[in-house]
C-alpha cells in the first residue's frame, strides 16, 4: 500500500428513500480518480459509518474495491464494540480491499491501555496494512506520538498515521520517533498546506468530494515546494475548506457537491440537511467560491449527479 497523494473520505450517496446508491458510488468513486485521487476511503466519518447496517457496509467496501480497481480501496474500521471493528476488519479483507483505516471505539472513549487494546485486535485480525486515525477532537481518544510509535513497534502491518489533531506539531513528532517507519497523512483539511511543509505525505481529505482535481493541484504544488501556486490556490480553497473542521461537516460537504453538482445534500437521520440562514450562509460560501474559481477545475461529473 503507497500512503501518498489525495485520498477521498468518500461521502456515503443515497437516494431518496436513504437507502444506499451504489450506481452514483460508482460514478463518484471513478470521477475522484480520474481526476487524480491515488485512492478511495470509505466508511469513514464523512462516510456516516456510524447510520449504516454492517451488511450496507460490506455492500459498499464490495462495491467500491470493483469500482476504484486498480487504485487502493481502504476500509474505515470503526464500531462500539472491539469485536464488530473485528469482524469489519475480516470482511474489508474479503470483499478484496486494499488497506484498513483503523479508529478507535466511538462513543466510549476509555484510557491508553483500552485503546490500545482495540486497536491492536483489529490490527491482528488481518495483514492487511493499515493507517491509524487519530482524531481526538471528535473521537476524544487521543493517540499521542509516543504511543503511535509503540504501536508501531509491536504491529508491523502499521504503516500509515491519518494525523487530524488539529496541531501540525505532531506530524514533525511522529517523525522523530518512527522516523521512515510511518507515512503520515493529514486528515485535517484546512492544514494541508502546514502539514505538508512539517513532513505529511498525503491528504485524506473531505472537500476534494466536489473539488479532486483542485485538491490533487493544491497537494502536488505544496509537496514540490511551489508555494506561490500552493497559497494562491490555498486562499481561494480555504473558505471552503473549513467545512470540513466543524460539527456538521459532513452536511456542509454534501451541500458542496449538490451546488456542484457532484452530489446530493441528503445524509441519514438523525443528521438532517442544513436549512434556513444556516444553508443560505453556506450558499454564499459555494457561490463565491465558484464565482472565484481558479484553473485548474476538475473535470464535469459524468451523467449529473
Amino acid at each position: 500500500m503507497k500512503w501518498y497523494g489525495v485520498m477521498p473520505a468518500i461521502t456515503t450517496c443515497f437516494d431518496e428513500k436513504l437507502a444506499v446508491d451504489h450506481e452514483f458510488m460508482t460514478r463518484h468513486a471513478q470521477w475522484l480518480l480520474a481526476n487524480g485521487c491515488t485512492a478511495i476511503i470509505a466508511l469513514g466519518s464523512l462516510g456516516e459509518a456510524a447510520t449504516l447496517t454492517f451488511a450496507e457496509k460490506e455492500a459498499i467496501l464490495r462495491n467500491l474495491t470493483a469500482s476504484a480497481r486498480p487504485a487502493p480501496a481502504v476500509a474505515a474500521i470503526s464500531a462500539l464494540s472491539t469485536s464488530e471493528a473485528v469482524d469489519l476488519a475480516k470482511t474489508a479483507e474479503q470483499a478484496g480491499c486494499t488497506a484498513l483505516m483503523v479508529l478507535p471505539p466511538y462513543v466510549y472513549r476509555g484510557d491508553w491501555r483500552e485503546m490500545k487494546s482495540h486497536v491492536a485486535a483489529i490490527f491482528r485480525a488481518t495483514p492487511l496494512p493499515c493507517m491509524l486515525y487519530n482524531n481526538p477532537v471528535s473521537y476524544g481518544t487521543d493517540f499521542v506520538p509516543e504511543q503511535i510509535a509503540e504501536l508501531a513497534a509491536e504491529h508491523g502491518n502499521l504503516t500509515a498515521v491519518k494525523e487530524s489533531s488539529t496541531d501540525v506539531r505532531r506530524v514533525t513528532a511522529i517523525r522523530a520517533l518512527t522516523g521512515d517507519g510511518l507515512q503520515i497523512l493529514v486528515g485535517v483539511d484546512d492544514a494541508i498546506v502546514e502539514g505538508v511543509a512539517a513532513g505529511a505525505v498525503g491528504w485524506v481529505a473531505g472537500l476534494v468530494n466536489a473539488f479532486p482535481r483542485e485538491s490533487v493541484t493544491l497537494f502536488d504544488a505544496a509537496r514540490a515546494g511551489k508555494w506561490d501556486e500552493a497559497f494562491a490556490l490555498y486562499r481561494w480553497f480555504l473558505p471552503l475548506l473549513r467545512m470540513d473542521t466543524v460539527p456538521k461537516f459532513i452536511q456542509l460537504i454534501k451541500q458542496v457537491q449538490e451546488e456542484t453538482g457532484s452530489g446530493s445534500a441528503r445524509v441519514r437521520p438523525p443528521r438532517l440537511q442544513v436549512a434556513g440562514a444556516e444553508l443560505e450562509d453556506t450558499r454564499v460560501i459555494i457561490a463565491t467560491a465558484l464565482a472565484e474559481h481558479p484553473s485548474p477545475r476538475s473535470t464535469a461529473f459524468p451523467g449529473g449527479a
